[in-house]
Protein backbone atom coordinates (compact mmCIF):
# COMPACT_ATOMS: atom_id res chain seq x y z
CA UNK A 1 0.00 0.00 0.00
CA UNK A 2 1.67 3.50 -1.13
CA UNK A 3 2.16 5.40 2.23
CA UNK A 4 2.54 8.51 1.21
CA UNK A 5 -1.71 8.20 -0.60
CA UNK A 6 -2.32 6.95 2.41
CA UNK A 7 -1.02 9.86 4.50
CA UNK A 8 -2.52 12.71 1.98
CA UNK A 9 -6.04 11.10 2.05
CA UNK A 10 -6.33 10.57 6.20
CA UNK A 11 -4.95 14.21 5.73
CA UNK A 12 -7.34 15.30 3.41
CA UNK A 13 -10.06 13.19 5.83
CA UNK A 14 -9.42 15.27 8.86
CA UNK A 15 -9.07 18.57 7.39
CA UNK A 16 -12.81 18.07 6.12
CA UNK A 17 -13.71 16.70 9.14
CA UNK A 18 -12.30 19.42 11.46
CA UNK A 19 -14.29 22.14 9.46
CA UNK A 20 -17.41 20.09 8.85
CA UNK A 21 -17.90 17.97 11.99
CA UNK A 22 -18.52 20.62 14.75
CA UNK A 23 -21.25 21.98 12.29
CA UNK A 24 -22.98 18.55 12.08
CA UNK A 25 -22.48 17.77 15.72
CA UNK A 26 -23.75 20.93 17.68
CA UNK A 27 -26.57 20.30 19.91
CA UNK A 28 -26.20 16.55 19.73
CA UNK A 29 -24.62 14.42 22.24
CA UNK A 30 -21.69 13.39 20.42
CA UNK A 31 -18.42 15.66 19.93
CA UNK A 32 -15.98 16.13 17.70
CA UNK A 33 -13.35 14.93 20.16
CA UNK A 34 -14.76 11.87 20.78
CA UNK A 35 -14.95 11.29 16.84
CA UNK A 36 -11.36 12.02 16.17
CA UNK A 37 -10.13 9.70 19.45
CA UNK A 38 -12.60 6.95 17.63
CA UNK A 39 -11.03 7.34 14.33
CA UNK A 40 -7.75 7.39 15.56
CA UNK A 41 -8.21 4.28 17.40
CA UNK A 42 -9.56 2.55 14.04
CA UNK A 43 -6.62 4.06 12.12
CA UNK A 44 -3.93 2.12 14.30
CA UNK A 45 -5.48 -1.17 14.48
CA UNK A 46 -5.88 -1.35 10.55
CA UNK A 47 -3.12 -3.72 9.47
CA UNK A 48 -0.88 -0.80 7.66
CA UNK A 49 2.37 0.68 8.39
CA UNK A 50 2.14 3.49 10.86
CA UNK A 51 4.78 5.64 13.08
CA UNK A 52 4.46 4.78 16.62
CA UNK A 53 2.02 7.14 18.57
CA UNK A 54 4.28 6.51 22.03
CA UNK A 55 4.28 9.61 23.83
CA UNK A 56 7.23 8.40 26.20
CA UNK A 57 8.99 7.66 22.43
CA UNK A 58 8.27 11.23 21.01
CA UNK A 59 8.26 13.17 23.91
CA UNK A 60 9.76 16.30 21.96
CA UNK A 61 7.13 15.89 19.28
CA UNK A 62 3.79 15.14 21.30
CA UNK A 63 4.97 17.93 23.54
CA UNK A 64 5.42 20.72 20.81
CA UNK A 65 2.56 20.04 19.11
CA UNK A 66 0.26 20.26 22.66
CA UNK A 67 1.92 23.40 23.24
CA UNK A 68 1.27 24.77 19.82
CA UNK A 69 -2.49 23.56 19.83
CA UNK A 70 -2.98 25.03 23.21
CA UNK A 71 -1.70 28.36 22.76
CA UNK A 72 -3.70 28.97 19.60
CA UNK A 73 -6.79 27.84 21.76
CA UNK A 74 -5.43 30.41 24.46
CA UNK A 75 -5.70 33.44 22.09
CA UNK A 76 -9.03 31.71 20.38
CA UNK A 77 -10.54 31.39 24.12
CA UNK A 78 -9.34 34.86 24.95
CA UNK A 79 -10.88 36.41 21.71
CA UNK A 80 -14.64 35.01 22.05
CA UNK A 81 -14.86 36.85 25.64
CA UNK A 82 -17.72 39.73 25.81
CA UNK A 83 -17.14 40.42 29.03
CA UNK A 84 -14.60 42.94 29.80
CA UNK A 85 -11.91 42.14 32.46
CA UNK A 86 -13.09 43.29 36.44
CA UNK A 87 -12.74 41.91 40.06
CA UNK A 88 -16.50 41.38 40.14
CA UNK A 89 -17.58 40.49 36.75
CA UNK A 90 -14.82 37.89 36.87
CA UNK A 91 -15.83 36.84 40.47
CA UNK A 92 -16.95 33.05 39.62
CA UNK A 93 -13.52 32.82 37.71
CA UNK A 94 -11.67 33.76 40.66
CA UNK A 95 -12.97 31.27 43.06
CA UNK A 96 -12.31 28.44 40.46
CA UNK A 97 -8.52 29.89 40.27
CA UNK A 98 -7.73 30.54 43.97
CA UNK A 99 -9.91 27.38 45.66
CA UNK A 100 -11.05 25.16 43.33
CA UNK A 101 -7.39 24.76 41.53
CA UNK A 102 -5.73 23.98 44.14
CA UNK A 103 -7.81 21.83 45.99
CA UNK A 104 -7.77 19.48 42.81
CA UNK A 105 -4.34 19.36 42.57
CA UNK A 106 -3.90 18.17 46.27
CA UNK A 107 -6.83 15.91 46.08
CA UNK A 108 -5.01 14.55 42.94
CA UNK A 109 -1.84 14.85 44.09
CA UNK A 110 -2.86 12.71 47.89
CA UNK A 111 -4.88 10.01 45.69
CA UNK A 112 -2.03 9.50 43.43
CA UNK A 113 0.66 9.00 46.97
CA UNK A 114 -2.03 7.16 48.89
CA UNK A 115 -3.99 4.91 46.31
CA UNK A 116 -1.24 4.54 43.36
CA UNK A 117 1.82 4.76 45.71
CA UNK A 118 3.55 7.19 43.77
CA UNK A 119 6.51 9.00 44.63
CA UNK A 120 5.93 12.48 46.13
CA UNK A 121 7.32 14.70 42.69
CA UNK A 122 5.47 12.24 40.25
CA UNK A 123 2.10 12.49 42.57
CA UNK A 124 2.40 16.31 42.65
CA UNK A 125 3.00 16.16 38.64
CA UNK A 126 0.02 14.01 38.62
CA UNK A 127 -1.81 16.34 40.54
CA UNK A 128 -0.29 19.44 38.12
CA UNK A 129 -1.09 17.96 35.01
CA UNK A 130 -4.68 16.63 34.90
CA UNK A 131 -6.03 19.80 37.17
CA UNK A 132 -6.31 22.37 34.77
CA UNK A 133 -8.84 22.34 32.85
CA UNK A 134 -8.99 22.58 28.97
CA UNK A 135 -9.36 25.25 26.51
CA UNK A 136 -8.70 22.72 23.20
CA UNK A 137 -11.71 20.27 24.19
CA UNK A 138 -14.29 22.26 25.69
CA UNK A 139 -15.59 24.22 22.66
CA UNK A 140 -18.97 22.53 23.64
CA UNK A 141 -19.16 24.75 27.08
CA UNK A 142 -17.47 26.99 25.96
CA UNK A 143 -18.72 31.11 25.20
CA UNK A 144 -19.72 31.52 21.58
CA UNK A 145 -17.85 33.94 19.01
CA UNK A 146 -17.04 37.27 19.70
CA UNK A 147 -20.41 39.54 20.29
CA UNK A 148 -22.84 36.17 19.52
CA UNK A 149 -24.86 37.23 22.67
CA UNK A 150 -23.88 33.34 23.96
CA UNK A 151 -22.26 34.18 26.80
CA UNK A 152 -24.31 32.67 30.03
CA UNK A 153 -22.36 32.52 33.46
CA UNK A 154 -21.43 28.75 33.32
CA UNK A 155 -20.35 29.22 29.75
CA UNK A 156 -18.08 32.58 30.75
CA UNK A 157 -16.81 30.60 34.04
CA UNK A 158 -15.70 27.65 32.06
CA UNK A 159 -14.00 29.68 29.02
CA UNK A 160 -12.49 32.24 31.69
CA UNK A 161 -10.99 29.50 33.81
CA UNK A 162 -9.60 27.05 31.19
CA UNK A 163 -7.97 30.16 29.77
CA UNK A 164 -6.28 31.23 32.52
CA UNK A 165 -5.76 28.03 34.82
CA UNK A 166 -3.93 26.18 32.03
CA UNK A 167 -0.93 29.09 32.92
CA UNK A 168 -1.27 28.80 36.20
CA UNK A 169 -0.57 25.12 36.41
CA UNK A 170 3.33 25.88 35.15
CA UNK A 171 4.03 26.28 38.96
CA UNK A 172 2.94 23.21 40.18
CA UNK A 173 4.36 21.70 37.61
CA UNK A 174 7.86 23.17 37.64
CA UNK A 175 7.29 22.29 41.33
CA UNK A 176 7.48 18.49 41.00
CA UNK A 177 9.93 18.91 38.46
CA UNK A 178 12.30 20.59 41.01
CA UNK A 179 11.52 18.02 43.59
CA UNK A 180 12.33 15.55 41.51
CA UNK A 181 15.86 16.71 41.02
CA UNK A 182 16.08 17.80 44.71
CA UNK A 183 18.34 16.39 47.40
CA UNK A 184 16.55 18.27 49.93
CA UNK A 185 13.23 20.39 50.40
CA UNK A 186 15.34 23.55 51.17
CA UNK A 187 17.04 22.96 48.05
CA UNK A 188 14.11 24.24 46.02
CA UNK A 189 11.36 25.45 47.69
CA UNK A 190 12.96 29.36 47.98
CA UNK A 191 13.80 29.60 44.31
CA UNK A 192 10.53 27.83 43.53
CA UNK A 193 8.70 30.72 45.04
CA UNK A 194 10.09 33.84 44.19
CA UNK A 195 10.79 32.57 40.36
CA UNK A 196 8.09 30.52 39.58
CA UNK A 197 5.18 31.65 41.41
CA UNK A 198 5.97 35.35 41.68
CA UNK A 199 8.95 36.27 38.84
CA UNK A 200 7.13 34.27 36.14
CA UNK A 201 4.00 34.73 36.75
CA UNK A 202 3.99 39.14 36.76
CA UNK A 203 6.19 38.52 33.31
CA UNK A 204 3.74 36.64 32.01
CA UNK A 205 0.69 39.14 33.11
CA UNK A 206 3.34 42.04 31.64
CA UNK A 207 3.85 40.54 28.76
CA UNK A 208 0.42 39.65 27.88
CA UNK A 209 -0.84 42.89 29.01
CA UNK A 210 1.78 44.85 26.63
CA UNK A 211 1.81 42.04 23.42
CA UNK A 212 -2.10 42.99 23.54
CA UNK A 213 -1.73 46.68 23.69
CA UNK A 214 1.03 46.16 20.66
CA UNK A 215 -1.07 44.37 18.63
CA UNK A 216 -3.96 46.10 19.50
CA UNK A 217 -2.74 49.31 17.58
CA UNK A 218 -1.19 47.65 14.79
CA UNK A 219 -4.39 46.67 14.12
CA UNK A 220 -6.79 49.39 15.18
CA UNK A 221 -4.69 52.02 15.04
CA UNK A 222 -1.79 52.16 12.51
CA UNK A 223 -1.98 55.05 10.10
CA UNK A 224 -2.08 53.63 6.94
CA UNK A 225 -4.50 53.69 3.71
CA UNK A 226 -6.04 51.14 4.98
CA UNK A 227 -6.04 49.20 7.89
CA UNK A 228 -5.39 45.47 9.09
CA UNK A 229 -8.94 45.64 10.98
CA UNK A 230 -10.67 46.73 7.51
CA UNK A 231 -9.35 43.19 5.77
CA UNK A 232 -10.16 39.79 5.88
CA UNK A 233 -6.86 38.64 7.06
CA UNK A 234 -7.39 36.69 10.05
CA UNK A 235 -3.95 35.18 10.18
CA UNK A 236 -3.03 37.83 12.39
CA UNK A 237 -4.67 36.44 15.27
CA UNK A 238 -1.76 33.43 14.78
CA UNK A 239 0.86 35.80 14.45
CA UNK A 240 -0.19 37.99 17.66
CA UNK A 241 -0.33 34.30 19.46
CA UNK A 242 3.43 32.82 18.13
CA UNK A 243 4.44 37.03 18.93
CA UNK A 244 3.27 36.91 23.13
CA UNK A 245 3.93 33.18 23.24
CA UNK A 246 7.74 33.75 22.13
CA UNK A 247 8.36 37.22 23.51
CA UNK A 248 7.03 36.16 27.16
CA UNK A 249 8.73 32.85 26.88
CA UNK A 250 12.23 34.81 26.30
CA UNK A 251 11.67 36.79 28.77
CA UNK A 252 11.16 33.81 30.88
CA UNK A 253 7.52 34.25 31.97
CA UNK A 254 4.65 31.90 31.47
CA UNK A 255 3.66 32.60 27.56
CA UNK A 256 0.36 30.00 28.43
CA UNK A 257 -0.88 32.76 30.48
CA UNK A 258 0.48 36.07 28.35
CA UNK A 259 -1.28 34.41 25.31
CA UNK A 260 -4.39 34.24 27.11
CA UNK A 261 -4.34 37.56 29.10
CA UNK A 262 -3.17 39.28 25.86
CA UNK A 263 -6.04 38.23 23.88
CA UNK A 264 -8.70 39.19 26.62
CA UNK A 265 -6.88 43.16 25.57
CA UNK A 266 -6.57 42.50 22.49
CA UNK A 267 -10.73 41.76 22.42
CA UNK A 268 -10.87 45.03 24.72
CA UNK A 269 -9.68 47.07 21.57
CA UNK A 270 -12.63 48.51 19.24
CA UNK A 271 -14.79 46.04 21.57
CA UNK A 272 -17.59 46.16 18.68
CA UNK A 273 -15.84 46.06 15.59
CA UNK A 274 -16.58 42.88 13.47
CA UNK A 275 -12.78 42.02 12.97
CA UNK A 276 -13.00 40.40 16.23
CA UNK A 277 -14.92 37.25 14.83
CA UNK A 278 -12.70 36.92 11.95
CA UNK A 279 -9.72 36.86 14.38
CA UNK A 280 -11.17 34.32 16.00
CA UNK A 281 -12.37 32.57 13.36
CA UNK A 282 -9.10 32.15 11.88
CA UNK A 283 -7.58 31.06 15.65
CA UNK A 284 -10.62 28.78 15.63
CA UNK A 285 -9.85 26.49 12.23
CA UNK A 286 -5.99 26.09 13.20
CA UNK A 287 -6.71 25.17 16.44
CA UNK A 288 -9.17 22.00 15.32
CA UNK A 289 -6.60 21.24 12.60
CA UNK A 290 -3.90 20.73 15.36
CA UNK A 291 -6.09 19.34 18.10
CA UNK A 292 -7.75 16.58 15.62
CA UNK A 293 -3.90 15.38 14.83
CA UNK A 294 -3.60 15.08 18.78
CA UNK A 295 -6.56 13.32 19.14
CA UNK A 296 -5.84 10.71 16.59
CA UNK A 297 -2.43 10.36 18.10
CA UNK A 298 -4.04 9.88 21.21
CA UNK A 299 -6.82 7.46 19.76
CA UNK A 300 -3.25 5.67 18.48
CA UNK A 301 -1.50 5.77 21.75
CA UNK A 302 -4.43 3.91 23.39
CA UNK A 303 -4.07 1.06 20.52
CA UNK A 304 -0.46 1.36 20.61
CA UNK A 305 0.07 0.43 24.98
CA UNK A 306 -0.69 3.45 26.69
CA UNK A 307 -2.92 1.61 28.68
CA UNK A 308 -1.00 -0.77 29.16
CA UNK A 309 0.19 0.49 33.05
CA UNK A 310 -3.39 0.89 33.63
CA UNK A 311 -4.57 -1.15 36.52
CA UNK A 312 -7.53 -1.49 38.22
CA UNK A 313 -6.50 0.81 40.67
CA UNK A 314 -5.03 3.77 38.43
CA UNK A 315 -8.74 3.11 36.49
CA UNK A 316 -10.41 3.71 39.97
CA UNK A 317 -8.15 7.10 40.58
CA UNK A 318 -8.96 8.27 36.77
CA UNK A 319 -12.73 7.75 36.92
CA UNK A 320 -12.42 9.29 40.52
CA UNK A 321 -10.79 12.53 39.50
CA UNK A 322 -13.13 13.31 36.43
CA UNK A 323 -16.54 12.34 38.51
CA UNK A 324 -15.51 13.29 42.18
CA UNK A 325 -12.69 15.29 42.87
CA UNK A 326 -13.28 18.03 40.32
CA UNK A 327 -17.11 18.53 41.04
CA UNK A 328 -16.65 18.65 44.47
CA UNK A 329 -13.50 21.14 44.45
CA UNK A 330 -15.49 23.20 41.99
CA UNK A 331 -18.63 23.22 44.26
CA UNK A 332 -16.50 23.72 47.09
CA UNK A 333 -15.02 26.66 45.27
CA UNK A 334 -18.49 28.05 44.42
CA UNK A 335 -19.90 28.25 48.28
CA UNK A 336 -21.99 31.31 48.75
CA UNK A 337 -21.23 32.45 44.76
CA UNK A 338 -24.63 33.60 44.84
CA UNK A 339 -25.46 30.75 41.88
CA UNK A 340 -28.34 28.92 41.35
CA UNK A 341 -27.80 25.21 42.05
CA UNK A 342 -27.61 23.72 38.60
CA UNK A 343 -25.31 26.59 37.27
CA UNK A 344 -23.30 25.77 40.10
CA UNK A 345 -23.30 21.40 39.56
CA UNK A 346 -22.71 22.53 35.96
CA UNK A 347 -19.55 24.67 36.22
CA UNK A 348 -18.59 21.92 38.97
CA UNK A 349 -18.66 18.88 36.56
CA UNK A 350 -17.72 20.02 33.80
CA UNK A 351 -14.53 20.73 34.07
CA UNK A 352 -12.72 19.37 31.14
CA UNK A 353 -9.45 17.23 30.81
CA UNK A 354 -7.92 17.42 27.15
CA UNK A 355 -4.46 18.63 25.80
CA UNK A 356 -2.99 21.00 28.66
CA UNK A 357 -2.55 17.84 30.40
CA UNK A 358 -1.02 16.13 27.61
CA UNK A 359 1.66 18.86 27.51
CA UNK A 360 2.26 19.75 30.79
CA UNK A 361 3.22 15.48 31.39
CA UNK A 362 5.08 15.58 28.28
CA UNK A 363 6.97 18.98 29.19
CA UNK A 364 7.71 17.57 32.80
CA UNK A 365 8.89 14.02 31.36
CA UNK A 366 11.42 15.79 29.10
CA UNK A 367 12.96 18.66 31.75
CA UNK A 368 13.43 15.74 34.11
CA UNK A 369 14.63 12.37 33.36
CA UNK A 370 14.39 11.14 37.14
CA UNK A 371 10.87 11.74 37.62
CA UNK A 372 9.72 7.95 38.05
CA UNK A 373 6.68 6.05 37.38
CA UNK A 374 6.36 7.93 33.85
CA UNK A 375 4.26 5.50 31.91
CA UNK A 376 1.86 4.66 34.97
CA UNK A 377 1.51 8.60 34.60
CA UNK A 378 0.57 8.58 30.93
CA UNK A 379 -1.90 5.77 31.29
CA UNK A 380 -3.32 7.52 34.13
CA UNK A 381 -3.40 10.88 32.12
CA UNK A 382 -4.75 9.48 28.97
CA UNK A 383 -7.28 7.26 30.66
CA UNK A 384 -8.97 10.73 32.40
CA UNK A 385 -8.50 12.36 29.31
CA UNK A 386 -10.39 9.50 27.48
CA UNK A 387 -13.16 9.21 30.08
CA UNK A 388 -13.69 13.46 29.94
CA UNK A 389 -13.89 13.45 26.33
CA UNK A 390 -16.37 10.92 26.24
CA UNK A 391 -18.69 11.39 29.66
CA UNK A 392 -18.22 15.28 29.29
CA UNK A 393 -18.69 14.79 25.03
CA UNK A 394 -22.05 13.16 25.78
CA UNK A 395 -23.55 15.29 28.42
CA UNK A 396 -22.11 18.84 27.79
CA UNK A 397 -24.57 19.68 24.94
CA UNK A 398 -28.31 18.22 26.34
CA UNK A 399 -26.95 20.08 30.03
CA UNK A 400 -25.69 23.32 28.66
CA UNK A 401 -28.95 23.39 26.58
CA UNK A 402 -31.18 22.89 29.50
CA UNK A 403 -29.32 25.78 31.59
CA UNK A 404 -29.26 28.08 28.35
CA UNK A 405 -32.83 27.54 28.27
Amino acid sequence: MDGYALALTAVGAAVLGASLLPLVLAGRPLSFPMVYVGAGMILFLLPIDLPTADPLAEGDLVERLAELTVIVSLMGAGLQLDRPFGWRSWRITWRLLAITMPVTIGAIALLGWWALGLAPAAALLLGAAIAPTDPVLASDVQVGPPSSGEESEVRFSLTSEAGLNDGLAFPFTNAAIAAAGAATLGDWVGGWLLEDVLLKIAVGLVGGYLGGRVVGWVVFRLPSERKVAETTEGFVAVAATLLVYGATELAHGYGFLAVFVGATVLRDHERDHEYHEVLHASAEGVERLLSGALLVLLGGAIIDGAFASLGWREAAVGLAIVVLVRPLAGWLGLVRAGLPTGERWAISFFGIRGIGSVYYLAHAINEESALPSGERLWAVAAFVILVSVVLHGASAAPALRRIDA
